[in-house]
């Protein structure tokens, strides 16, 4: 029986792939958006998919547009992605913290008069700030973040303990670290993504990192916001999310090696979060999630970035600035 989601933010990287796999399962989608640019979803879905997706166009700071919105889509399932990345937050913290706390308590007390008795929400290994290189980490690690970026998700892990323990409301807070694939066009981790995209459009790319990280193909990110929010699981959840722990020299040489070039470098400090998340609490809660091996999905991102250059359709505006 097809449920109805709303989603916020979902004109970005993950929020697209959300909607991409809900639609193509059949579920109702009511995406909630500041933005009206649908250049991602066009990116990874067919028009007559697009056009099954409702749309609304609001400021996730404004609470009373938040609560309308998600009373008018009568949905049961609610996705909250809306966010300022790292750089945005660094540049002007009062803007980022109206975004990622005050928009975050917004979604929540909305599903919270509304009865909407669960809550799926982005936080970031960000919240782990510098870290033992050689450590893995799990939800018992301690947070110390050492970004805005980082306060503002563990802020938000916060407040959402205290809803449940306030009202009842249970919430599922994700933390990924380094989402690759299409779409994925912002940020220092976004690098890899865009370097693919360079090499299908030979074109030179520079890598800003080096170390390890671990990477998630940005189609399992997707699929565990998705298990999280069918789920349903009781209380405030927290779980890491995790790929495979690689080096940077081993997915640039496997870009050149796909793309039968040497157009990709790298060099830097590695990220500042050690390069190895512990799963095992989602695994145990939620069951079985998909976990792309790195090369198959590098390749996967590659072919889709090769079918939009061929078809005209690939922005390169992330190369271009």
């Amino acid at each position: 029986m097809a449920e109805k989601y709303f989603i916020t933010g979902a004109q970005g990287c993950i929020g697209s792939w959300i909607v991409k796999a809900l639609v193509e399962r059949g579920d109702d989608v009511v995406v909630f958006d500041r933005s009206e640019d649908s250049r991602r979803l066009r990116a990874i879905m067919q028009p007559e998919q697009i056009d099954g997706v409702r749309f609304v166009t609001g400021d996730i700071t404004d609470g009373a547009v938040v609560r309308r919105a998600l009373a008018e889509s009568q949905a049961t399932r609610v996705v909250h992605l809306a966010g300022l990345q790292v750089p945005i937050c660094k540049a002007d913290p009062v803007s980022g913290a109206l975004v990622n706390v005050v928009g975050t308590l917004n979604v929540f007390e909305a599903a919270r008069t509304i009865g909407v008795n669960n809550v799926v929400y982005a936080s970031s290994a960000a919240v782990y700030g510098l870290n033992d290189d050689d450590a893995v980490l799990d939800e018992t690690a301690v947070c110390e973040p050492s970004t805005h970026y980082g306060v503002f998700k563990r802020a938000n892990e916060g407040n959402a303990r205290i809803y449940f323990l306030d009202h009842g409301l249970s919430s599922v807070g994700l933390r990924p670290l380094t989402v690759y694939g299409v779409n994925r066009d912002f940020g220092l981790t976004s690098d890899p993504t865009k370097a693919m995209k360079a090499a299908v459009l030979r074109r030179p790319f520079h890598i800003r990192f080096g170390g390890a990280t671990d990477f998630q193909y940005v189609a399992d990110t997707a699929a565990a916001f998705i298990a999280c929010a069918d789920k349903n699981p009781e209380g405030a959840q927290i779980f890491n999310l995790h790929g495979e722990t690689v080096t940077v020299k081993r997915i640039t040489d496997f870009i050149n090696e796909v793309s039968e070039s040497a157009l990709v470098t790298f060099d830097g400090p590695p990220i500042p979060i050690a390069p190895a998340l512990d799963d095992t609490a989602i695994r145990r809660f939620i069951g079985d999630l998909p976990s792309t091996p790195l090369e198959t999905g590098v390749r996967e991102t590659m072919d889709r970035f090769a079918a939009l250059r061929d078809a005209g359709t690939l922005d390169t505006t992330d190369l271009d600035a």
